[in-house]
């Protein structure tokens, strides 16, 4: 296996994106995978290095990546000291994002790689994943991790919370783990707005036709498994997989200090690995 960590993509104009390459050492045209992290989410959180390996050593071309404005930085691509970026990033920033990974990757490598992409997205991710994957014809297959199925009922709108939010501009979700304040502008619900349509998961997912797995722990408090059966009814043809016991991360944390999956995220692994090769 070759790892190559901590490369940039520079775009003029735009902020840098921090990425990851896990490939086999064999020669020969490798399909593509493409990870997407979620809300408060990393390249480096948890297992996902194991994860990485996984792929690779499963024949895949992986690649992990750090939304541009997920609070990394490129010298310390964990645990958000770039706050500020994090009040401006939203879901068409992390599209937007997502395409240059693509484009980046799919030509960079296009002598070692088949032209198809895998896309993979953890929890809010999984709503990235799918709305790339309907508007992009360079997606071979998706695949939802704990996916959410809606952005807009995660505004609250017309509550007292969100009328704040409005009147000072900004408001901030405290990190569980870092006890970081993180701040969202308003500007996150403002480009929502102008953006409904595209962003609208139920949308995407119904015009979707290509090869879908959604997967879900049953334990989820984070993202319920309501959401993954939600995404299932609207995309019938989808394959959907439970796993038992399993909560949002598939009982892994952050550091993780194993040096193996746990059982439920090795399942999500191998039942991924089993869609996209069938």
């Amino acid at each position: 296996m070759i790892v190559h960590q901590n490369l940039i993509l520079e775009n003029k104009g735009k902020k840098p994106i921090l990425y990851d390459i896990y490939k086999p050492s064999k020669k020969g045209l490798k399909p593509i995978i493409i990870f997407c992290h979620g809300y408060k989410g990393f390249k480096d959180w948890g297992a996902w290095h194991l994860v990485a390996e996984s792929f690779a050593n499963a024949g895949f071309l992986f690649v992990k990546f750090n939304f541009s404005k997920n609070g990394g930085t490129m010298e310390q691509p964990i645990d958000f000291p770039d706050l500020e970026a994090f009040a401006q990033n939203n879901y068409t920033t992390e599209l937007d994002d997502l395409e240059r990974i693509i484009t980046h990757i799919s030509s960079t490598y296009e002598t070692e790689v088949e032209l198809n992409v895998n896309l993979i997205g953890h929890s809010r991710g999984g709503g990235i994943v799918l709305i790339k994957a309907e508007e992009d014809n360079r997606v071979n297959k998706a695949i939802t991790w704990a996916g959410v199925s809606d952005y807009k009922s995660r505004f609250k709108i017309g509550t007292p919370k969100f009328e704040k939010w409005k009147k000072d501009g900004r408001m901030f979700v405290e990190n569980g783990r870092t006890k970081q304040q993180m701040p969202h502008d308003w500007q996150f619900f403002e480009d929502f707005k102008n953006n409904e349509e595209r962003l609208n998961i139920e949308r995407a997912i119904k015009n979707l036709n290509k090869p879908l797995l959604i997967i879900h722990g049953d334990n989820d408090t984070s993202v319920h498994i309501e959401e993954g059966m939600a995404l299932k009814k609207w995309q019938p043809k989808a394959k959907f997989e439970t796993v038992k016991n399993a909560d949002h991360v598939f009982n892994t944390k952050h550091p993780w200090a194993e040096k193996r999956l746990s059982p439920q995220l090795e399942i999500v692994v191998n039942k991924t690995i089993d869609f996209i090769n069938n």
